[in-house]
């Protein structure tokens, strides 16, 4: 009986055991076929096959340990600044450059701590935030002022002009590489410095040789006077280009002693210097449709501004075809961005105007909080090109279809239709325009296909 008893319990333990071996294969191949194959044989046994997938998969952690760590060793040792930030805007890890640029002190790896107590730059925050927002690579420069501790050299004690561009990743965690832009701000400084002083000692030797040219010419032959006056005309635009490079360095140093500004009404301003221009435009029957919403007042320096609009009133007349028009529109922003579209406008776009007049569309007004007017000047003409289009603001950028060389219309309206112009007059535009906090932006129409400029200014209330 004893005996029966030990042999039942031994088939039952073997039974057992064979089930749990079967239960145990069954699970094994279960996780071979989760892995990846990596020869397709299958006719191995299941441990030697088990086995080898592990082996396989030590090797890929290590090469992917390795391919980390040389990353990790490219993102210590590039001349960029580098940070990865979490969703919770916390510094997981930043390389030695970015350490030095925004002087980074007291970070432990693995030591979380916010970003804005690392690095004291709301512009850098801010970036994060928008990564996050929108999901998409966002760049933003900005002068970044250092926080440094009290026994820090003065001489070591700068601002830097920096900037960043930041990608989102995986983990909701975003990526920021930072560039030091320091060295070409201080390097154009330095080009600009040295143009603006080789400027400032030209002008006494080119009144020199304007004077001895008109005291020449009085003694000259009938038929040679023409020479004389040629070269009095090139003495005058060194001249005026001396004049405007000053002009331009002067009002990039120190915007506000040279801005005089004053509240005036928009359409003044756009009226005073179409009718400066208007025997220009006459010639080549052109006029001017101007659409405005109500009457807006804008608090600007009356020359400076009036300037503007010349600049480029002159660069629309000229490349502007006969028998066409230059529009003006004017809009007036909302701070939910939301604009009051000009309705009049619209509907007398195609109402003919003689050459040389001004035709008035006023659109109803709509009560809100304005922050901003913006301003767009849409010709006929050609366009600008491709290739000129990025760099239409660069100081002396000429282009083959150049448009950014208007000429002073306020000295000389002969002088307008026959020089060249200096290179300059899209430059000290945009130098204006920034310097009465707003900005311009060039680009080609969609539907006139002709330049179209497009200028924000900050409201004012009267």
């Amino acid at each position: 009986m004893t005996l029966l008893a030990f042999l039942i319990g031994l088939a039952l333990g073997i039974s057992f055991w064979l089930w749990q071996q079967r239960q145990w294969h069954r699970q094994l191949k279960k996780l071979l076929g989760s892995l990846p194959d990596d020869d397709g044989v299958v006719s191995m046994p299941v441990m030697i096959r088990l086995q080898r997938k592990f082996s396989q998969l030590i090797r890929q952690s290590q090469a992917q340990k390795l391919e980390l760590q040389s990353q990790q060793q490219l993102l210590k040792e590039m001349p960029l600044g580098y940070l990865l930030v979490d969703a919770e805007h916390q510094l997981l890890w930043c390389n030695q450059q970015a350490q030095q640029l925004l002087n980074i002190q007291g970070w432990e790896q693995g030591k979380l701590r916010l970003l804005l107590e690392v690095v004291r730059s709301y512009e850098l925050d801010r970036l994060v935030e928008q990564t996050h927002l929108k999901q998409q690579p966002c760049q933003r420069q900005w002068v970044f002022y250092p926080v440094y501790s009290e026994g820090a050299a003065i001489a070591a004690r700068q601002s830097l002009s920096l900037k960043a561009s930041s990608f989102p990743v995986g983990e909701n965690q975003v990526a920021i590489f930072i560039e030091n832009l320091q060295p070409l701000v201080e390097v154009t400084a330095a080009r600009n410095r040295w143009v603006s002083d080789l400027a400032h000692e030209l002008r006494t030797p080119l009144t020199s040789i304007r004077l001895v040219l008109e005291a020449l010419q009085e003694r000259l032959e009938p038929t040679s006077k023409q020479w004389c006056e040629r070269m009095i005309l090139e003495t005058d635009r060194l001249a005026n280009l001396v004049a405007e490079w000053l002009e331009l360095t002067q009002m990039e140093q120190d915007p506000s002693n040279v801005i005089r500004a004053k509240t005036i009404t928009l359409d003044y301003l756009i009226k005073s210097a179409w009718q400066t221009l208007e025997p220009l435009a006459h010639s080549k029957q052109i006029s001017l449709v101007y659409c405005e919403p109500e009457i807006i007042w804008v608090n600007a320096d009356e020359t400076r501004l009036t300037q503007v609009f010349l600049n480029l009133f002159d660069n629309s007349i000229k490349h502007s075809p006969p028998c066409s028009e230059i529009r003006v529109e004017v809009i007036q922003l909302l701070r939910d961005n939301l604009k009051s579209l000009p309705e009049a406008a619209s509907n007398n776009q195609n109402q003919n105007t003689s050459a040389g007049e001004t035709q008035l569309y006023r659109e109803k007004k709509i009560t809100s909080d304005y922050t901003s007017i913006q301003i767009d000047i849409i010709d006929s003409g050609d366009g600008f090109s491709g290739s000129d289009l990025p760099y239409v603001f660069e100081r002396l950028y000429r282009g083959d279809t150049s448009r950014q060389q208007p000429n002073n219309a306020l000295k000389d309206l002969k002088n307008t239709r026959s020089s060249s112009g200096s290179g300059l007059g899209l430059s000290i535009v945009q130098q204006i325009i920034q310097a009465h906090n707003g900005e311009i932006i060039a680009r080609n129409h969609p539907q006139t296909g002709g330049a179209w400029l497009q200028i924000k200014l900050p409201y004012c209330k009267n």
